[in-house]
């Protein structure tokens, strides 16, 4: 999948495609998840031809739900079947072209960005609680300081579990609308006591415009990964038994 505003080479990854067999079965991008590497291998490079990108190396970590972002060198970049780039970190940032950035998902919302006027990009994880550290501000600072403007960055907000699906806690709500601002319509009270059912995508975005992204340069893809079961894998449905999506950038 593509978004309509990127003008650079990127993708996101479904389940369709790949070579992978069992719970593993279709285009399973994870090397971590016990499938075999050979076929996670092969993934990577149908991946990759899809989205234009030679993916035989690119820079990813071992990402941990936190606000870290990290500037990305041509150095830092592996192969898949080499130790990731960096060990908790959920946020990546170039300026340097041929260098693809990739983080990996399976319910929480990936984000790619772009300023094309200045050559730099980023890719972030953004879960829940890394949204609530507010991993977006240190992603768009991170892009500033290699030269972006905000008002020229170009976000596409990915695949994800959507307020259809999401239940959570109300501690959740309160963290987001301790980033974001009152917020009522992005959540709503779940049929279950105590629950709620929230639009991480929408926090995503809302606050993304407060970071100086204008609301035109922001495409939401709105597809729920929970929902589409049989197009993305969905940990809250399927717990640990499954694989990964990946959603990659280049200049």
């Amino acid at each position: 999948m593509r978004s309509k505003l990127l003008t650079c080479r990127h993708g996101f990854s479904t389940r369709e495609g790949g070579v992978s067999q069992g719970i593993f079965a279709g285009l399973n991008l994870g090397a971590s998840r016990g499938d075999d590497m050979e076929n996670v291998k092969e993934n990577w490079r149908r991946f990759g031809a899809a989205a234009g990108i030679a993916a035989d190396r690119f820079v990813h970590g071992r990402q941990v739900h936190g606000a870290t972002v990290r500037i990305a060198r041509r150095g830092d970049a592996h192969a898949i079947d080499e130790p990731a780039s960096w060990d908790g970190a959920d946020g990546y940032v170039t300026a340097e072209t041929d260098l693809p950035l990739a983080v990996f998902t399976a319910d929480c919302t990936p984000l790619l960005m772009q300023d094309p006027a200045a050559g730099v990009i980023a890719a972030v994880h953004c879960g829940w609680r890394s949204t609530a550290a507010d991993i977006e501000k240190n992603a768009v600072q991170a892009m500033v300081s290699l030269g972006a403007d905000p008002g020229n960055i170009r976000a596409a907000i990915g695949p994800g579990i959507r307020r259809c699906c999401f239940q959570t806690g109300p501690e959740v709500v309160r963290a987001m609308e301790a980033l974001v601002g009152p917020c009522p319509e992005l959540w709503q009270e779940d049929e279950a006591p105590g629950k709620y059912r929230l639009d991480l995508p929408g926090v995503v975005k809302r606050r993304l415009v407060q970071l100086g992204l204008a609301e035109d340069n922001i495409d939401e893809l709105g597809v729920c990964t929970m929902c589409r079961q049989d197009l993305f894998w969905s940990h809250r449905a399927m717990g640990t038994a499954r694989g990964s999506q990946a959603n990659i950038i280049a200049l």
